[in-house]
């Protein structure tokens, strides 16, 4: 029995010692390797707390970037923002850069994303990024760029120039009593003015609504041609040539990625006007333009600001482009034999 009660004694004891080491050779939590650190190349943001106000755990703020589509103006936008961010916060922003290649789902899909992994700021170009991060979250800080109206983008009615909310940004908006002015300058015995929009950007509605109210007042006989999509853009642009003596356009995301499609019908025949420059350098006579890198770099300045504490977003109000230029398209002036009136600009058309 004794010997029995001594070898179940040393049994335990090397059943004991072989757990103790066991234990030993495991990696502890404090002393793994540190997760390799992002870069501003990389293609996935590192993880931040939300709504941080300190830099990322690799001494970085994350930022993502979610743009509509590749356009110039949004480009633009794009490039300045990101410009003012290395500006004014050189070497520590971590900006994650997406592009939603025309297609509103994969706005959420990128957004939601960006949110998942904890982004310290979003920056949303265009309306279908804003709404997509509005929707996604209540506290991550999000600025937009290239929006036109954010009442309209969001919702909001009699919007006062600040949302309140986790949301700021800039807008692309051109004064629209401007614009009808800059129809009556080219086109003063003209009768009927068309205007035509994309129907499911709300933006884009807003815009004719009230420059027709503008033209209308000038003496104007005005004619809403709203299209859905791509599908039926070219049979509604020719019923507005039809039935107008010119055409308006407004800043419209359809539109501007489709100009070929208003220029092949219109070039020749019957002056577009634009509400802003890409499109009219793409389709157009002339356009009270905006520079978009502006208005992304003024973004970017204000990201700066957030992500370092000196602002707070929900009480920073919406800003606007600074200067607007009224610029023309020499290829189609052109083809319409039209001689622009003084104080326009050329248009550098590819």
């Amino acid at each position: 029995m004794k010997k029995t009660a001594k070898l179940t004694t040393l049994l335990l004891a090397l059943v004991m010692s072989l757990s103790l080491a066991a234990c030993s050779n495991s990696p502890s939590a404090d002393n793994s390797a540190p997760a390799e650190s992002q870069t501003a190349e990389s293609s996935e943001p590192s993880a931040a707390p939300e709504n941080s106000a300190e830099p990322a755990g690799d001494g970085k703020y994350v930022v993502g970037i979610c743009q509509l589509a590749p356009h110039p103006a949004l480009d633009a936008a794009t490039e300045g923002f990101i410009d003012a961010l290395n500006e004014k916060l050189p070497g520590q922003v971590d900006i994650q850069n997406k592009n939603a290649a025309g297609d509103t789902p994969t706005c959420a899909t990128i957004v939601n994303g960006f949110v998942s992994d904890g982004v310290d700021l979003i920056m949303a170009n265009a309306t279908a990024p804003l709404q997509a991060a509005a929707s996604a979250t209540g506290t991550i800080p999000v600025l937009g760029t290239s929006i036109t109206e954010y009442g309209v983008a969001l919702g909001i009615d009699n919007f006062s120039g600040t949302v309140g909310t986790n949301v700021s940004g800039t807008s692309d908006l051109a004064p629209l009593d401007q614009q009808a002015q800059m129809i009556k300058d080219w086109y003063p015995d003209a009768k009927t003015v068309g205007l035509v929009y994309c129907s499911a950007e709300p933006n884009s509605q807003y815009q004719v609504d009230n420059v027709q109210k503008y033209l209308e007042d000038l003496g104007y006989t005005c004619t809403q041609y709203p299209f859905s999509d791509t599908n039926d853009m070219a049979s509604v642009v020719q019923t507005a040539v039809d039935n107008s003596d010119v055409l308006y356009v407004p800043t419209d995301n359809t539109a501007a990625n489709n100009t070929g499609i208003i220029n092949n019908i219109c070039q020749g025949v019957i002056p577009v006007f634009a509400g802003e420059e890409g499109i009219c350098g793409g389709c157009g006579v002339a356009t009270l333009s905006i520079s978009y890198y502006d208005i992304g770099y003024k973004t970017g300045e204000m990201a700066a600001q957030i992500l370092t504490g000196e602002a707070d977003v929900s009480t920073m109000a919406i800003e606007y482009a600074p200067q607007f230029v009224k610029k023309y398209n020499p290829v189609t002036c052109e083809a319409l034999g039209l001689t622009p009136p003084e104080g326009y600009e050329a248009i550098a058309v590819q």
